[in-house]
């Protein structure tokens, strides 16, 4: 009798390990999908940004001649814009920021005795988010001044 008493809470043992083992497997799978949903579109809006940067840039060129074209490229740029937006990427602020090398990358130090020390005077390269996740550092020049 006490045989069968040690059989049994063995087994009821073992049952409740597995039942804990699978449910831990369950939550992890679950975790995973959910991590695999979010960033599944990390290299589709990657492949996107160049076509972002050269918006930005044909939109630095200004002339009264094209303002029609510039008009319509300012548009599609807004569209463009707002179709990443709504797929969770946001643009890193970056000019008249402090310097953080988490999420911007300094391609030039200058000497500047109107800014801050290790303020980022301008931006040479928009960077990016996509959610809460780093896509790409945005390309900055920082201010070096030894007076702040």
């Amino acid at each position: 009798m006490q045989k069968l008493r040690a059989e049994r809470d063995t087994l009821l043992d073992r049952s409740a390990r597995l039942q804990a083992e699978f449910e831990n497997a369950r939550k992890r799978t679950a975790r995973e999908q959910q991590d695999f949903r979010e960033y599944a579109l990390t290299d589709t809006v990657r492949t996107l940004l160049p076509i972002l940067d050269s918006f930005e840039r044909a939109l630095q060129v200004s002339s009264a001649e094209k303002s029609e074209l510039r008009g319509g490229v300012e548009l599609i740029y807004k569209q463009l814009q707002d179709a990443l937006a709504k797929l969770g990427l946001r643009p890193i602020p970056a000019t008249g920021e402090p310097f953080d090398p988490h999420l911007h990358e300094a391609v030039e130090m200058v000497d500047a005795t109107e800014a801050k020390d290790h303020q980022i005077l301008e931006e040479l390269q928009r960077g990016y988010k996509l959610k809460d996740r780093l896509l790409r550092p945005s390309m900055v020049k920082v201010a070096r001044n030894s007076k702040h």
